[in-house]
């Protein structure tokens, strides 16, 4: 069979029914349960998403319709993202973080007849709403520990589905191919539900063009390496993830290895010591304060020596980013520094194979990417969004330029608004919002230019530089225009703060709410002999407030004075990805925090 594989005209399913079919026993994924690493053949996975496929249209779901999984990371994530696909239908990730209002909101809006979920604690709440969701007919469970007792015509063990694909198969051998066929670039691939923090979320709808253009796109920046492997640790609903661990390797037959847990992530990373890595800000924030308190910890010669090093390796960089040759005698001290230094540092992370390395979903500090540049590892900062088909800008890292996030990709059109607003324009650029034609409409103007809500310059080389959200800045009571995310990222470069909201909108000064990072402050609290009992009474600590202001005065001496936070509160409770303050990448929303401590923020102001 002839399946479509031509550059920019492919669809997801054929491409990777292609894929299939040409690397047969190759290892196509590699999975961590109970600590023990399980491959997957490129055969195996594409047996187990074809059983899922005719089990999905066995059970009635047609092309067009939609299939909802929620899940961490797992192999049945691909199975189901590929299965659906293969036959027509979407697929729609719903956050494992996610309450059960959420999940009702994005099952009625989708009306997904069939859900895919992780294990009983996600069964939960689609069982306290399913009474209200009419589409709603069966349940997929990938992990039946504790549910042996559980009589449910509703719900089905996972491997049981599979089953019910694998007889379908058998009963019509040349379905799923035919099915295949069908499929067309412009069609509808998935579904991507973007934040409600303004209120209900969207349905973000990607055809086949927009996601494969990204895909094809990117290798002309990055190209694959010819036997990378990468890690997949975020949620598969997030498109960066998605993208990076479901679609492009479809192209570049990367090796995708599954994290066990969030919570083990670290020791999978040292395990796998992948070529490629996609990270968040946040991802990137915390290599960089575990290698600076283990620095802090270490004796006086391995400090000394590793402030050498990051001495010569400054040196380096302040020579090539100024387009000047590096003598031969820096070159060599570099190389020592390599050896006896940073190749150590960057194995105790797991990064020392690292030849591609991306961060995306939230602008990050420009000293934090130099930073990981002087040991050697050359971060990529990439733009985009999931409306924009992923991402839009980048640079390869010999094209760095530090404080910006490149320039547009093959294909990609950027423009800025009289506003200042950032204008996308290209074959990633998505469909619409499902059910919302309004705003779709304030999404893409006449012109097919996507407005993003972020607000940038492109500077005089064509690079682009990203300032803030629109709606995120500040407009002090003097007049003056902040961009708080700017301030942030600097606060956050501390390995004692792990996010932070400016505030200051019509208001006489900057303040922030900072919401510190718990295991470098227990330690230092422990190394100090500060008591405390819980979260609360560490935030409330002399000395870690002390901690905390000295870390805010440093990020102060770097701004005006008007762009400096006066005064700072701490929150006092220990938010994670489950809490509503928090967004799934672990990033504060800014307009709920603003709301729920309006009162600790009015204190700021009061005094």
């Amino acid at each position: 069979m002839a399946l479509k594989t031509a550059r920019f005209g492919a669809t997801i399913p054929s491409l990777f029914w292609s894929a299939v079919l040409e690397r047969g026993e190759r290892i196509a994924l590699c999975e961590k349960k109970l600590g023990i690493w399980r491959e997957v053949s490129w055969t195996d996975y594409g047996c187990a998403a074809r059983r899922v496929g005719m089990a999905l249209r066995a059970a009635g779901i047609r092309r067009g319709e939609c299939i909802a999984v929620m899940s961490d990371p797992a192999a049945e994530w691909f199975y189901c993202d590929m299965g659906a696909q293969g036959i027509g239908a979407s697929s729609v990730g719903i956050y494992t973080t996610s309450p059960a209002s959420q999940v009702e909101y994005v099952l009625n809006d989708c009306k997904a007849p069939v859900a895919f979920v992780e294990n009983d604690e996600q069964l939960d709440k689609f069982l306290m709403v399913r009474e209200r969701c009419p589409s709603l007919r069966r349940i997929v469970v990938f992990d039946t520990r504790g549910l042996h007792a559980l009589d449910d015509p509703m719900i089905c063990p996972f491997a049981d589905f599979v089953a019910e694909g694998e007889t379908a198969d058998a009963a019509d051998p040349g379905c799923w191919e035919r099915e295949l066929e069908q499929a067309e670039p412009d069609d509808r691939a998935i579904l991507v539900y973007t934040s409600g923090t303004t209120g209900p979320p969207k349905g973000a709808m990607l055809s086949h063009r927009n996601v494969l253009h990204a895909v094809d796109a990117i290798d002309d920046v990055l190209p694959p390496g010819p036997a990378d492997e990468l890690l997949c640790s975020l949620p598969l609903c997030h498109i960066a993830e998605r993208f990076s661990s479901l679609y492009r390797p479809l192209r570049t037959a990367a090796i995708v290895n599954i994290v066990e847990s969030p919570e083990t992530f670290n020791q999978d990373l040292r395990d796998v010591a992948p070529h490629f890595i996609g990270g968040v800000p946040r991802t990137w924030e915390k290599f960089y304060s575990a290698i600076r308190l283990a620095v802090d910890d270490a004796t006086p010669f391995e400090r000394w020596a590793f402030a050498r090093a990051m001495a010569v390796g400054n040196r380096v960089v302040d020579l090539r980013q100024a387009g000047r040759a590096v003598p031969a005698w820096l070159r060599a001290l570099r190389w020592l520094a390599e050896v006896a230094v940073f190749r150590n540092v960057k194995i105790s992370l797991g990064l020392h194979r690292g030849h591609s390395l991306l961060s995306a979903a939230a602008p990050i500090s420009a000293d934090l990417l130099r930073w990981y540049v002087v040991l050697g590892l050359e971060i990529v900062e990439a733009y985009g969004q999931t409306e924009s088909g992923s991402i839009v800008t980048m640079y390869a890292p010999h094209e760095r330029k530090l404080g910006t996030v490149g320039k547009p990709m093959t294909g990609n059109e950027i423009r800025i608004s009289g506003e200042g607003e950032i204008l996308i324009r290209g074959p990633g650029v998505f469909m619409g919002y499902l059910n919302q034609p309004e705003k779709t409409a304030q999404a893409i103007d006449a012109e097919g230019w996507l407005h993003s809500g972020d607000v940038g310059r492109i500077d005089d080389e064509g690079y682009l530089v990203i300032t803030d959200r629109m709606k995120d800045i500040i407009i002090t009571a003097g007049g003056k225009n902040v961009t708080p995310s700017e301030i942030e990222n600097q606060l956050k470069f501390s390995p004692y703060i792990a996010d932070a909201v400016v505030i200051g909108d019509r208001r006489k000064f900057l303040t922030a709410l900072v919401m510190i990072d718990h295991e470098n402050v227990v330690k230092f609290a422990q190394d100090h002999s500060v008591p405390f009992t819980n979260f609360a009474s560490l935030t409330q600590a002399a000395e870690v407030v002390d901690l905390i202001g000295r870390e805010v005065e440093k990020v102060n001496a770097g701004f005006n004075h008007v762009e400096q936070v006066k005064k700072f509160r701490l929150i006092d409770v220990q938010l994670t990805a489950e809490d509503e303050e928090m967004t799934p990448t672990m990033k504060l929303k800014r307009k709920l925090v603003s709301e729920k401590y309006k009162d600790l923020i009015a204190s700021m102001y009061t005094e």
